[in-house]
């Protein structure tokens, strides 16, 4: 029998929801490759009392070069095989937009670009330098009507120990999404207190999950426990709000 149907497994619900950061459409990019692998997630996630999932799997023009409708095409495809196995899962898609210069492209020519829910852009960077056109591409993305949203903050080199530019991008607009993954310390010790400080200073906006595979759905449920997780749900966060 699948373990999701051992009622000792069952884990303690978290009280988030919705969860807005993950890679379940299969064989998109570098998360789930099947989709049994994918349903085997999404129960998992149903045990930790989510009711909403907004996948979103990379848009990188050098590595996973998806399109909006090739994305809505396996969204389709994949909420068609949930419901025929009568799984109870409000799935819908955004991206995570690599910022190159594709993306730049995307928004100066009006292309459509997946959104958390009406105009939050989830995009990330390299982890290990700036990108030259940082500035720019957040200028241009209010211009054009989005709201950015930094994926994983907590991981980047170039942000770990610089608050000055972290609170730049706050003035600037942009919203901060912290992985659970990273509250746990599944990344680095570094990366853990990281994320813990952006927890303290309150500049968290969003929870998610960051689900690649199943192990870091079971992340969620040991974070439970964690004063900091505890205290990150204590913030004004958005999950909600999607």
């Amino acid at each position: 029998m699948l373990r999701w149907f051992k009622k000792k497994d069952s884990p303690t619900a978290t009280p988030l929801t919705t969860d807005l950061h993950s890679h379940l459409l299969p064989a998109l990019d570098d998360g789930v490759q099947t989709f049994e692998q994918a349903e085997e997630i999404i129960r998992e996630f149903q045990r930790l009392g989510y009711t909403r999932l907004i996948t979103s799997p990379h848009v990188m023009s050098d590595s996973y070069r998806n399109t909006t409708e090739g994305i809505l095409a396996r969204l389709g495809e994949l909420r068609h095989y949930l419901q025929e196995r009568g799984i109870a899962m409000e799935l819908h898609s955004a991206a995570e937009y690599y910022l190159d210069e594709n993306l730049m492209h995307m928004l100066e020519n009006n292309m459509p670009l997946l959104t958390l829910g009406k105009n939050y852009l989830l995009f990330e960077t390299n982890f290990l330098t700036e990108p030259f056109n940082m500035k720019e591409f957040i200028f241009l993305a209010a211009v054009k009507g989005y709201r950015p949203v930094l994926a994983h903050p907590e991981r980047y080199m170039y942000l770990l120990r610089d608050e000055a530019k972290l609170q730049d991008y706050l003035d600037r607009g942009i919203l901060f999404q912290v992985n659970i993954g990273s509250i746990v310390g599944h990344y680095s010790r570094d990366v853990q207190q990281a994320a813990h400080r952006l927890i303290d200073k309150g500049w968290v906006h969003f929870l998610g999950s960051d689900c690649h595979h199943l192990q870091h759905a079971q992340l969620i449920a040991r974070a439970q426990g964690m004063k900091y997780f505890q205290k990150a749900l204590s913030l004004p966060l958005l999950n909600h709000t999607l």
